[in-house]
């Protein structure tokens, strides 16, 4: 008898409820959130214990990112041959190995390598769950479901660094990875009980469609990636950017670290609490709704920063960014899906997702030449800037139009 899950009815709106796939569909993004939390904060003072100068040590951080961004196209190529819930069994499994190294070796350049494959599992594993709920989720709900998706890996990204900071003052830093292992191991387990999506019906007698190219792909789907795509990158840009926007203003105001760490706390707290009822308006009034919204909130909020001059009014701005970035949960990869096509998805979203590394990359090394060259305040001013260039672009280029099932096969 086969322990393979049974597959998915097709996704007929009337008999759907996102509360039946919960568990298979969002227990690994929580449990996968949770084991990347643990660690991140632990990596630098790993690597400072392995005799790391302080740059270094940021640059350990900084390889999941790179790891991340030059595995999206193979991540595609991996979903494509092996299917979205293998996918994302390896990825999980992949970075239980990449953590299991980071505390095996005395060896910085091993750490690295550690740290490295931890970013290619969240490539393959990013990829994998979003291309997985495209097809599981009828297109009436899709934006519900994958802003519960973002919303739900934060949430484990947000308890992870707690758990790890019980785990190491209990025992030592080794500790925080061995959390991080766990919650992979068990990330794979719930992850191998998805149920499989149904292939694709083929009239008796014909062909099934060929299997597509990145560089077909590419060609097809130039047009969105020119435009909707530029505008994906100014929005992960300004997210990725806020991360560093908090506790730098904070410093700059003299401010305790126990205060930006708890304005930054607060801002994120926020930020949690908003995904499930943004998700619901797109889904009913559309995508621009709340995308939109979103990044004008986020650039009002960047640009009133730099005029806030102690704390409270720090945690004002700080809050109006946290809100803004929670109700673009999902936000991304609701647009991607609704462009995305039924054959050669994993191919699209793989390069949808690249463009948005690109975007996560580029707003903090911008943020630190502004600051570095011109000020601190130019370089969040820029940024909130930045943020109504990606309303702009996100407003023009969304359709207007209801997603309809026909559109996108």
């Amino acid at each position: 008898m086969s322990s393979s899950p049974e597959p998915l009815p097709p996704n007929l709106p009337d008999s759907f409820s996102l509360r039946r796939i919960a568990l298979p569909a969002f227990g690994p993004s929580l449990l996968f959130g949770l084991g990347e939390g643990a660690i991140l904060p632990i990596i630098p003072l790993t690597a400072r214990d392995l005799g790391a100068a302080v740059p270094i040590a940021a640059l350990m951080v900084g390889l999941i990112g790179i790891g991340s961004l030059l595995s999206n196209i193979p991540a595609s190529l991996i979903t494509m041959r092996w299917g979205e819930r293998w996918a994302i069994v390896a990825a999980a499994v992949w970075s239980a190995l990449g953590m299991a190294l980071c505390i095996g070796t005395s060896h910085l350049g091993l750490f690295a390598a550690g740290c490295f494959m931890v970013g290619m599992s969240q490539a393959v594993y990013n990829l994998a769950r979003q291309s997985y709920l495209t097809d599981a989720v009828p297109i009436a709900y899709r934006a519900r479901a994958l802003s519960t998706l973002g919303g739900v890996m934060r949430i484990g990204m947000f308890i992870g660094p707690f758990l790890a900071a019980a785990a190491v003052h209990a025992f030592d830093l080794s500790a925080a990875y061995v959390v991080g292992i766990v919650a992979m191991l068990a990330a794979a387990a719930v992850g191998a009980r998805i149920p499989d999506m149904p292939a694709p019906v083929v009239a008796e007698g014909q062909a099934g469609p060929a299997r597509p190219t990145i560089a077909a792909t590419l060609r097809d789907h130039r047009d969105v990636f020119l435009t909707l795509g530029i505008g994906v990158m100014l929005v992960s840009a300004v997210r990725a950017s806020r991360q560093a926007v908090i506790p730098l203003w904070a410093d700059q105001l003299g401010l305790a670290p126990s205060v930006a760490s708890l304005i930054y706390g607060l801002a994120g707290g926020i930020d949690m609490l908003v995904f499930y009822p943004a998700g619901k308006v797109m889904d009913v009034k559309g995508r621009r709704w709340v995308a939109v919204p979103s990044m004008l909130i986020m650039g009002i909020g960047m640009l009133v920063m730099p005029l806030t001059t102690g704390a409270i009014t720090l945690l004002i701005a700080a809050l109006l960014i946290g809100f803004g970035n929670g109700i673009g949960s999902g936000m991304i990869m609701t647009i991607g899906a609704d462009q995305s096509p039924r054959h050669g998805r994993a191919h699209f979203l793989g390069v949808w997702r690249l463009m948005a590394d690109i975007g996560s990359s580029s707003g903090p090394a911008l943020l630190s030449l502004l600051a570095g060259g011109l000020t601190l305040a130019a370089g969040i001013a820029a940024t909130g800037l930045i943020a109504f260039a990606a309303a702009g672009t996100l407003a023009y280029w969304i359709p207007r139009k209801a997603l309809r099932p026909e559109n996108r096969n």
